[in-house]
């Protein structure tokens, strides 16, 4: 099993400690990959629309988020980490996931996306956690994944792991072992259902890019969704 860990932060405080609580199901079993924001990823989306218009490889930042990329396709668990910062999540993590735009359904989706289990993972001091794991979730369902989990943690009074209360902790740590619990005893060589939403959003699409391609065969996101075979009876969902 293979599980690829986003890090929405390189500080090792209470999002850390969360995460690596989570991960202890997985330590013995898994082959564990991680990334942590800012340092392991790319700089902020400068518009330059290369990726929509052209190739990601001609990205600035391409060889990050390629190494990201390839990670995220071939894991078989995604986590995602964050706090919140001003009700959001961080500004790293939104500068990576702004680089997977042309992932988006829209554009050209990555079709093990559809197969693929995620959990996200976020706290906030008082307010905020749901918001900051909505950023998250929007992204990893218009790239086509359904199964998506969220543990969300108030903090409320402290933001430093060994001042918050004993009973406090243990309350986390027992919310999320019970989560990673239900992870750890999933059959993996099975994908995920893809659900009616995300199918939704497919066959919209779907629409739009058939029509799109009656104008400008050549149009990119066409072509790559012709070559799928998605404009005919393909489906991402589907596997031989």
């Amino acid at each position: 099993m293979k599980i690829t860990v986003i890090n929405g932060t390189s500080k090792k405080g209470v999002t850390y400690r969360l995460k690596e609580t989570f991960l202890e199901a997985f330590r013995e079993t898994a082959e564990i990959t991680e990334f942590y924001l800012p340092k392991d990823g790319p700089g902020f989306c400068v518009g330059c629309t290369a990726c929509f218009r052209n190739n990601a490889a001609q990205c600035k930042d391409a060889a990050k988020v390629q190494a990201i990329e390839k990670a995220l396709l071939e894991a078989d668990l995604l986590v995602f980490t964050s706090p919140a910062y001003v009700f959001h999540t961080t500004g790293a993590m939104k500068a990576m996931l702004d680089h997977f735009g042309y992932r988006w359904m829209p554009h050209r989706p990555a079709p093990e996306m559809f197969g693929k289990r995620a959990v996200i993972i976020t706290q906030a001091l008082g307010a905020g956690e749901k918001s900051t794991a909505k950023d998250i979730r929007d992204s990893l369902s218009w790239w086509g994944i359904t199964y998506i989990r969220t543990c969300s943690f108030k903090l409320l009074g402290e933001i430093e792991w060994d001042k918050l209360p004993a009973k406090k902790r243990a309350s986390m740590e027992k919310r999320l072992r019970a989560c990673a619990g239900k992870f750890a005893s999933i059959d993996y060589t099975k994908p995920a259902r893809t659900g009616v939403v995300a199918k939704a959003k497919f066959y919209a699409v779907r629409m739009l890019q058939t029509s799109l391609g009656k104008d400008n065969p050549e149009y990119t996101d066409f072509k790559y969704w012709k070559e799928q075979g998605w404009i005919g009876a393909g489906r991402p969902w589907k596997r031989a």
